[in-house]
């Protein structure tokens, strides 16, 4: 099992103490450093080089979605997995630390689980966002992308690609696009959430999307809401 080296961002010592003391009781996590403004991060990323970094959005010098931005402009940083942490569950937060280029989003009272999996996740080159998160994400794609489609409309792939999603992948991704997630299509649908987890994939892979984000725009640019 490859170790995953992490920086943890973060202004107040107790939550980098805390944040350390969590991640270094699993084996496959090494803590390499750890940062107390946004500027400082960006200086030890570059040195570094972590898989991952957990980045707080409130740090003076340089506040946690510029920080972002300047490790994204920078060839030696652009790929580093960034994991935002933060008490600040709001919209502007979550859609400016994204937009900036951030790779997942978790609130500061998550667990340790959560936690654990989220830096796995986003070390892997996947995406990761708290169930706060992706509501907020949804919400804004999909006003994003109905605005999209009333300028331009669906594309010639849009459609190609949706009318390869069988009924059962079809209903299911217009329910993530809906908001709803495995948990709750799963009980709207009658199936179990392994079942509805293994339509969204499915359903993603056909759409060629890497994440729920990306399928909410897909569906609704192919205008699969408006059936």
């Amino acid at each position: 099992m490859s170790v995953v080296r992490v920086l943890i961002a973060d202004d107040q010592p107790l939550i980098r103490s805390g944040l350390r003391a969590l991640l270094e009781s699993v084996t496959d996590v090494d803590i390499v450093g750890e940062a107390a403004d946004g500027q400082r991060a960006v200086e030890m990323a570059r040195a570094l080089v972590p898989d991952v970094i957990l980045m707080d959005l409130r740090m003076p010098v340089l506040d946690g979605v510029g920080a972002i931005g300047q490790l994204r402009a920078d060839d030696t940083t652009a790929r580093i997995g960034i994991l935002v942490l933060t008490t600040f569950d709001t919209d502007q937060n979550v859609i400016a630390a994204l937009q900036a280029g951030a790779n997942g989003f978790l609130g500061k009272s998550t667990d340790h689980e959560e936690l654990t999996q989220a830096v796995r996740r986003v070390a892997s080159g996947r995406s990761s966002l708290s169930a706060g998160a992706t509501d907020t994400v949804v919400e804004h794609l999909t006003t994003t992308a109905r605005q999209l489609r009333s300028n331009q409309g669906a594309s010639p792939d849009d459609l190609r690609m949706a009318a390869t999603l069988t009924s059962r992948e079809r209903e299911v991704a217009t329910l993530v696009a809906r908001g709803l997630n495995n948990s709750a299509i799963a009980e709207s649908l009658f199936i179990s959430p392994l079942t509805a987890k293994t339509h969204v994939n499915r359903a993603m892979s056909k759409m060629q999307v890497r994440d729920r984000a990306q399928l909410v725009v897909a569906v609704i640019r192919a205008g699969l809401l408006d059936d």
